[in-house]
């Protein structure tokens, strides 16, 4: 109710304005949503205390990937666009070189991996190179082995990998029908198993 000062101005009163104020502050921490970052999915292997000595891996089953400062791509010594590098490691993983890979489609070169369980995919890149071009390399590579299990999965059970695992992470899967997935899921990971080695930055 406004009031007349000494000097006849009327003043106005002020205050519920603290109480509005109050709680539409209490309204926008409620309803504003936090983004927050993932970060990248990569988990450290299991100590195996069983093994002393790392086994023998044949040159011909890594698949070097290298990124200098200036984010250009040397793939097997070999300079490559990021456009093809997804290409180049799903045909390093399917090739089968040594015949024991019943489900795999690729050339079956001899001189390349002999089968997808011994295939790695060795990444390193430089300390000034930027992360943009890093995750981007790291994208490009993952997709490979989606593609992979997709492919497979596909075949072997009529769902793509990617969507059996949505089903199993989706909260509204019964229990049930979650234990039926969870082999599926295991037994394409075992088939084409991601094994992407990311070794120590050059200076």
């Amino acid at each position: 109710m406004a009031r007349k000062n000494r000097a006849g101005a009327p003043e106005v009163n002020a205050g519920s304005m603290a109480d509005i104020a109050f709680l539409l502050l209490i309204f926008f921490l409620v309803t504003t949503t936090i983004q927050t970052d993932q970060g990248i999915n990569r988990k450290l292997p299991p100590i195996d205390e069983t093994q002393t000595d790392p086994p023998p891996i044949k040159e011909k089953n890594i698949f070097t990937v290298l990124i200098n400062k200036n984010d250009q791509l040397l793939v097997e010594d070999v300079p490559m666009d990021l456009k093809d590098l997804r290409e180049a490691a799903i045909a390093f993983l399917d090739n089968g070189g040594d015949g024991s890979c019943s489900y795999c489609k690729g050339a079956g070169d001899i001189a390349s991996s002999d089968n997808p369980d011994k295939a790695i995919i060795s990444l390193q890149n430089d300390s000034e190179t930027s992360y943009e071009a890093y995750i981007s390399v790291q994208n490009e590579l993952v997709a490979a082995y989606y593609f992979l299990r997709d492919r497979e999965c596909k075949a072997r059970y009529g769902k793509t990998f990617r969507e059996l695992e949505a089903m199993f992470d989706d909260p509204r899967t019964r229990d049930a029908q979650r234990e039926r997935i969870e082999p599926l899921i295991k037994d394409i990971q075992t088939l084409f198993p991601q094994k992407l080695s990311e070794a120590e930055p050059k200076r």
